[in-house]
């Protein structure tokens, strides 16, 4: 277990600017989709079952090597304190997508509404309208817990990097059994049309084959060359490719919403702002109810956080899947990614400002 809480001590170099890099990929990407407009369209077509190659490729190095760090072994150590484990699963299962979809749809649905006007065209030939498909997106991550960068936020709130780490396991786990179910009918409420079949199979290519391979080639690695070798070296250089499959993926997805965020810069600050929203209160009501549970701070703090934070590879990777790169809902995702470290970095210091409301 000490092996992965040393790779998390801090932010590393691409974790800790990762809204600049977003920012910088969505430049880079709205001047790739003005300049050389037939690339991005050429490279989305390159497709098998609707599932784009090119993207499949990124996607799959954005989760492969957080699927490699994960000792699942850990899991079973879960039973001995079983409280902050159920209140996590709880919140991230029971409240979360619900309260996403709420808030989502009061926020693009009604009040924002009259300002996200007009249509848009999905994979399957079907129109929508845009604020349907930005809900959507905010919906996918919703029901997406979590299972990277929370290491991150546990060990920075001085947290218990052993729950967070069991945590990050058990969401792992329960995302191939939840995520494509509920999914499903959630989009249906939000009245988006949704191939049930479609979202399984985004789960099992994107978080169950990453699974996989990532349990079997750590063991394998560990195996041949010893824990050190595989903290020190392998893990080492493979840190960076998750951030910079993800960055790639971003500049494609951007070069199709160019000329959307030239003529209407606002909605990305519309979708924003449900997102902001639902982040805070969903830490809050996670570390509201740690405490009424007696927790201690070392556990309520990344229960709270956990729950916050979303699994935006997996949202993007399934936005992508079932509605296409240029989607208003893959853009709801991408939103996810710009607000997620600064926001979490501000409930992070809420966390190590308030560690007196908990008894040691």
């Amino acid at each position: 277990m000490k092996h992965i809480v040393h790779e998390e001590h801090k932010l590393g170099f691409f974790e800790k600017y990762l809204t600049l890099w977003v920012i910088v990929c969505i430049g880079t990407g709205i001047l790739l989709g003005r300049t050389f407009p037939q690339v991005a369209v050429t490279l989305d077509k390159l497709s098998f079952y609707q599932v784009s190659i090119p993207i499949a490729i990124c996607l799959f190095f954005m989760m492969y090597p957080i699927m490699v760090k994960i000792d699942f072994a850990e899991v079973i150590k879960a039973g001995k304190t079983p409280k902050p484990v159920m209140l996590t699963l709880f919140v991230n299962w029971f409240i979360k997508p619900f309260t996403m979809l709420g808030i989502a749809t009061l926020f693009l649905g009604v009040l924002f509404k009259g300002w996200l006007p007009g249509t848009e065209l999905l994979k399957d030939g079907s129109q929508v309208e845009l604020y349907r498909s930005y809900i959507s997106g905010c919906i996918l991550l919703g029901i997406a817990p979590c299972t990277a960068m929370v290491l991150v936020w546990g060990h920075l709130s001085k947290g218990n990097d052993g729950h967070t780490l069991v945590m990050v396991a058990i969401n792992s786990l329960t995302m191939l059994f939840l995520y494509a179910p509920l999914g499903s009918w959630l989009l249906g409420v939000n009245k988006m049309p949704m191939p049930w079949q479609t979202i399984v199979l985004s789960v099992i290519v994107y978080v169950g084959l990453p699974l996989l391979l990532g349990y079997n080639s750590r063991k394998y690695i560990i195996r041949k060359r010893g824990m050190k070798w595989f903290e020190e070296r392998f893990l080492h250089y493979l840190t960076p490719v998750s951030i910079g499959a993800l960055l790639v993926t971003l500049i494609l997805l951007f070069s199709f919403k160019g000329d959307l965020i030239v003529k209407q810069p606002q909605v990305i600050f519309l979708i924003a702002i449900p997102l902001f929203i639902q982040t805070c209160l969903i830490f809050f009501v996670a570390y509201f109810m740690a405490k009424l549970l007696k927790l201690p701070y070392r556990d309520a703090a990344p229960s709270a956080l956990i729950g916050a934070s979303n699994h935006f590879e997996v949202a993007i990777a399934t936005s992508a899947m079932l509605f296409g790169l240029s989607s208003g809902a893959s853009l709801a995702t991408v939103v996810g990614v710009l607000i997620e470290v600064p926001v979490m970095l501000m409930l992070v210091k809420v966390c190590l400002r308030t560690k007196g409301w908990f008894k040691p």
